[in-house]
């Protein structure tokens, strides 16, 4: 069966929320996953600290720089990955469409 990450997007609203809007949130969020868990359909995943921890690992013409912070400055970032396993891309986009949490962008698992 396919597998997918589905990368979980968020924007600097969410570290302005209030901590119950943050608590609710959270709530919903673990109430979906343990029910993706409970059919077998989650594989794995976790949430992201802060952009703010991100270290870059930069190749350019041979060279290797490491710089502190996102390769990209955007106003999106990921705050999660999940890996799914689901029969096709279109149940893929159901369950994105799903997440309690905002924006998501779907990606198929290369299979070698």
């Amino acid at each position: 069966m396919p597998q997918y990450v589905l990368m979980l997007l968020e924007d600097e609203s969410w570290e302005k929320r209030s901590d119950d809007e943050r608590k609710r949130a959270y709530a919903a969020i673990r109430t979906w996953v343990n029910d993706l868990r409970m059919k077998g359909i989650m594989k794995g995943g976790e949430e992201l600290q802060s952009k703010r921890t991100a270290t870059t690992v930069r190749r350019n013409n041979g060279a290797i720089s490491v710089t502190e912070g996102p390769f990209i400055e955007s106003k999106e970032h990921v705050g999660g990955f999940m890996m799914i396993e689901v029969p096709d891309l279109d149940a893929a986009i159901a369950l994105a469409k799903s997440w309690p949490g905002g924006d998501v962008e779907v990606r198929p698992i290369v299979v070698h």
